[in-house]
């Protein structure tokens, strides 16, 4: 059982053997999304802590781009394979390639703030496990989808996600090495950073919520990417909810409450203050019964 926040001596005496190493590695999983990823890495490399301090782990996961373009792309940092497919696995090679004590955890389609890392290092110099703030952007402000609506309404409120359920999106996730093989790793098939945090919590740590500690997460642009989406989010969720005794009759009850809820999520698209148009709300709520219909019956399709 961990002591609460307590980081533990493996983390002092990590941190002082050897003072040339970074104070915290940057990892990043990464698959055939150059563009984007070039943004982050701009993003990192505009950071207020300064450089000597952070090292980035690029773990490329089978990409089918141009190698050279990568290589071009990840000029600056450490780029390496990971061979297994799948995120976890990528970041779980990401940090068997690091060499700091802490360790956070980046989406390569994220754009953190100038001072991400440092409001992340911050605090865990006083928490275990961190989850940071995450926006969600969209591509023209003047003309919003109804797919980017309904993500600026209800995805990635990670906030909720840390105080209620106790995990953090690994778009935007700080802990140390001490946790995390205390932890484990990260696994593939499921939905990973919530089986990862609910264990973490199991063994005693305690989740902080750093509303300083930023980045900001593109919306899905249209239903296709939406319901690509959420059919990945589907299928790990009932692969972790059927590892437990009774899992498939509890799923099948939780998509009848997500269905009878309906109405509670309309009125919360409708009073959202992350939509700045009125008529984006009416977007996502529109998005909204459409979408809930069609994870009622993608969820029944997975459990049969």
């Amino acid at each position: 059982m961990a002591d609460g926040n307590t980081l533990g001596a493996i983390d002092r005496v990590g941190d002082a053997a050897s003072q040339d190493a970074p104070a915290i590695s940057v990892i990043i999983p990464h698959y055939d999304d150059l563009l984007n990823l070039g943004v982050c890495l701009a993003a990192l490399r505009s950071q207020t802590m300064a450089p000597d301090r952070f090292e980035v782990i690029v773990a490329d996961n089978n990409s089918r781009c141009d190698r050279s373009q990568l290589e071009a792309v990840c000029r600056d940092v450490h780029l390496i394979n990971a061979p297994i497919q799948g995120a976890a696995e990528a970041r779980n090679a990401g940090v068997r390639a690091a060499k700091a004590p802490r360790l956070a955890f980046l989406d390569s389609d994220c754009r953190p703030d100038p001072a991400w890392l440092a409001a992340g290092l911050a605090a865990l110099d006083h928490h275990a496990l961190v989850g940071g703030r995450v926006d969600v952007s969209v591509a023209n402000r003047e003309a919003v989808t109804p797919a980017e609506a309904f993500e600026q309404v209800f995805a990635f409120n990670n906030e909720r996600y840390i105080r209620e359920e106790k995990f953090s999106v690994t778009a935007n996730l700080f802990t140390t090495r001490a946790v995390f093989e205390d932890v484990g790793g990260f696994r593939t098939g499921v939905a990973e950073d919530y089986d990862w945090g609910r264990r973490a919590a199991a063994k005693g740590y305690v989740w902080h919520y750093a509303a300083d500690a930023v980045v900001e997460h593109p919306a899905r642009r249209d239903w296709q990417e939406l319901t690509r989406k959420w059919k990945r989010l589907t299928s790990e969720g009932f692969a972790l909810a059927a590892e437990a005794k009774g899992g498939r009759r509890r799923w099948i009850i939780r998509s009848w409450l997500m269905l009878l809820s309906l109405p509670l999520a309309a009125l919360q698209a409708a009073r959202s203050p992350r939509v700045a148009q009125p008529q984006d709300r009416w977007k996502a709520l529109a998005v909204l019964i459409r979408l809930r219909w069609w994870r009622f019956i993608e969820a029944h399709r997975v459990a049969f």
